[in-house]
């Protein structure tokens, strides 16, 4: 028999953190505010070395749902995992050191969840920031042309979909499939939703379930994100190359265009601009469509080069994966 919200069974919060002194507090108000009371709070820790730590442990000394497990490994999958393996909850729901959500959050995941029909939910991932190239990271990043048909970062209906961010899932599922994959420590999240499908269960997003994820502050750092994300790409689509979707190729085409162009460039000038035009037309086209959304000139300015970060990034990371190889990466990198 499928559980109801009435039933408000205990439902495991899992923040994986490292270092994450400065936003912490923020996630844990925001998690002891919801209107789903019974909560096992779990802060799992990659061994902070600043304040993250004394923060959680004044949290659980005021409220007994917050407590601390330790991820030696320091990764997020790692982080997930050992949450499971200290919790009896039967349900988790993932919620980022960086972010937030509203009072509202936990209960509306569970309406869904408790039917019984899904085998994980998520909602919109909407990017915040405080500097002005933040606040081009996080206009690309709720740009269709930027994330192409990644639905949880702009859809606006409810849906089945492939993959959602900051998932919500039935204990019972995640155990049947053993968890998350340590050895896919980015795009984790992506390479376990796409074992929930294979395992026969559909995946839920609904835009009202929003949570407010911190983005990158610099364009440059935004880039090395997206490097990292497409080598972890890599990873997961030589593990399940069948999961492969055309905007998850693209990135490393257009830097082999780009490459080839740069190459052509030295003989025939007017073929490499022809090569690079419909390119920088695009950019041009999604920075004009998007630009009037920013506040400042200075976010503006920055725009096309958070669109260039985000595409230009994902395909070197993809390519240094193909061409180098590619390996798990060690510790845990926010977002």
């Amino acid at each position: 028999m499928s559980r109801t919200a009435s039933d408000r069974s205990t439902v495991a919060i899992v923040i994986p953190a490292l270092n994450e002194e400065r936003s912490i507090s923020a996630c844990l108000d925001a998690v002891l505010a919801q209107t789903w009371t019974d909560l096992d709070v779990i802060v799992a820790d990659g061994g902070s070395t600043d304040a993250t730590r004394a923060i959680v442990d004044e949290y659980g000394g005021r409220d007994g749902r917050v407590r601390i497990v330790d991820n030696p490994r320091r990764t997020q999958p790692a982080a997930l995992n050992s949450a499971v393996a200290h919790t009896d909850a039967d349900w988790i729901v993932r919620i980022d050191a960086h972010s937030t959500v509203p009072p509202t959050y936990v209960a509306s995941v569970m309406t869904h969840l408790s039917t019984g029909n899904w085998g994980g939910v998520g909602g919109r991932k909407d990017g915040v920031a405080h500097s002005a190239q933040g606040r081009a990271v996080a206009a690309a990043l709720g740009s269709p042309f930027g994330v192409g048909n990644s639905v949880y970062h702009h859809g606006t209906e409810v849906q089945t979909v492939d993959h959602i961010p900051f998932g919500a899932y039935p204990m019972a599922v995640v155990r049947e499939l053993g968890g998350w994959d340590e050895n896919t420590p980015t795009n984790e999240d992506y390479e376990f939703d796409y074992r929930v499908r294979q395992s026969g269960k559909e995946l839920l997003f609904d835009p009202r379930l929003v949570i407010f994820w911190e983005t990158r502050e610099t364009v440059k750092a935004f880039f090395q994100q997206y490097r990292r994300y497409g080598r972890a790409k890599y990873l997961t689509l030589r593990k399940h190359p069948e999961s492969a979707a055309i905007r998850h190729l693209i990135p490393t085409g257009l830097v082999a265009t780009l490459v080839a162009a740069s190459v052509i460039a030295c003989v025939r000038p007017r073929w490499a601009a022809a090569i690079v035009a419909p390119y920088a037309g695009v950019i041009a086209a999604a920075t004009a469509t998007v630009a009037p959304t920013l506040d400042s000139a200075e976010s503006r300015r920055w725009l096309p080069l958070a669109f260039m970060a985000m595409h230009l990034g994902h395909g070197i990371g993809m390519w240094e994966a193909l061409l180098v190889g590619a390996r798990p990466e060690g510790g845990r990198r926010r977002g």
